[in-house]
């Protein structure tokens, strides 16, 4: 841990000057309280740094919460083995995720199925209470629950130290999230015009707390973010159903793990209640289960937090980027990739040059560095590998 500044705390061993930039400008806002925690995976993003946990007095800053309000993992620990698992073909078991789970940008289930219907039921109730019609923002948002995504969300089938099988995904609130996480940015970059607000980043933008844009952005925020979750939930269950074919028995869930990176709730610290925005950065209270995702390739773990006060009760999320999507595909080849990814069951395509494992930070080092914030349970390996392009 490092102090930067009076309100500027980081656990970053590995971190470039851009990103720190960026950092210590969120932390002059004048509502931040106690100070600003940047986690050891922070890399430059959208007005805030992701990987970084930004505690608000009165005030939010929606791009300091993520435009995939939610995103966060699932994992589930299964009764199976490695070797009972190595048995089966694995490119079966891929082909059968990728045709139960729709994968990369814009995609979207043909039709709502049975598991599907109580969760958007669910979420039609949670709209109606926080009076909003989540149509306006997207026509087929139930066609998109149980969708993954592209970019860095995956869902993998692992191995723990022990040889047993997880199951282990990672996406948000799709589409639909993203739509509301821009309306709300729109609607705090208006006002703080309106207001003759200097910002020291426009993507900074704020909302007052007692306003009705804060109000509307917090209720349609938490739909949202709950959305995401049900959304993990589902697609864990139609991965459940045909590692279950696969293996020729139902899956028995010894344990099931799900948490946010990318959401903002209340929470009382440092003798203050503040808006707590975790943008990139998992919830870490003392013995809470936490999962951080390696990159493609590498291990991933479960977590469990110790509740470090200094860091807001938090810890990274992942690896975090070291280059920029267009740099990773000028520097890295297909080839590189593949080397990555030996015995790793996964689609061969120069479409993940980008998430290649050396795009990202060595996931040790992360790791190492989040040390005071978790305790590490389980590693895990993953055999197969699902994305979207």
């Amino acid at each position: 841990m490092e102090k930067l500044s009076r309100k500027l705390i980081s656990w970053a061993s590995l971190i470039d000057d851009k990103t720190l930039e960026q950092a210590r400008t969120t932390a002059t806002m004048p509502f931040i309280h106690p100070h600003l925690a940047l986690m050891p995976d922070a890399h430059l993003g959208k007005g805030a740094t992701v990987g970084s946990v930004i505690p608000t007095l009165g005030a939010i800053i929606p791009a300091a919460v993520g435009v995939d309000i939610g995103c966060g993992m699932i994992a589930v620990r299964t009764q199976f083995t490695r070797a009972q698992l190595e048995s089966r073909d694995l490119s079966r078991l891929r082909n059968q995720i990728e045709r139960a789970v729709p994968t990369s940008a814009g995609g979207q289930n043909r039709k709502i199925v049975a598991t599907a219907e109580p969760r958007i039921a669910e979420l039609e109730d949670l709209a109606a209470e926080a009076e909003f019609d989540p149509a306006s923002y997207a026509g087929h948002w139930r066609h998109q629950l149980g969708s993954l995504g592209s970019g860095n969300h995956f869902i993998e089938v692992s191995v723990d130290e022990a040889d047993r099988v997880w199951m282990f995904l990672h996406s948000g609130s799709r589409g639909i999230g993203n739509k509301i996480a821009m309306h709300h940015i729109k609607v705090a970059t208006r006002l703080n015009k309106q207001w003759w607000i200097e910002l020291p980043d426009p993507d900074l933008a704020y909302l007052v707390e007692g306003t009705d844009e804060f109000t509307a952005y917090i209720r349609q925020l938490r739909w949202a973010q709950h959305f995401a979750l049900l959304n993990r939930e589902e697609m864990m269950d139609r991965v459940a159903r045909q590692v279950s074919e696969v293996m020729g028995e139902d899956v028995v869930e010894a344990e099931r793990i799900n948490c946010h990176h990318n959401f903002t709730q209340s929470e009382e610290h440092f003798g203050k209640t503040v808006w707590v925005s975790r943008k990139g950065a998992i919830q870490a209270d003392e013995g809470r289960p936490g999962l951080i995702p390696g990159s493609m390739g590498t291990a991933s773990y479960v977590v469990t937090g110790k509740g470090d006060p200094v860091s807001l009760n938090s810890s990274p999320h992942g690896a975090g980027r070291q280059y920029s999507r267009s740099k990773a595909r000028k520097t890295f080849t297909r080839d590189q990739l593949r080397e990555a990814m030996v015995g790793i069951e996964y689609r061969d395509t120069d479409a993940f040059i980008d998430e290649i494992p050396q795009a990202y930070k060595p996931i040790d080092q992360v790791m190492a560095d989040a040390a005071p914030l978790v305790e590490i349970r389980h590693t895990l390996r993953q055999l197969v590998n699902v994305k979207g392009d």
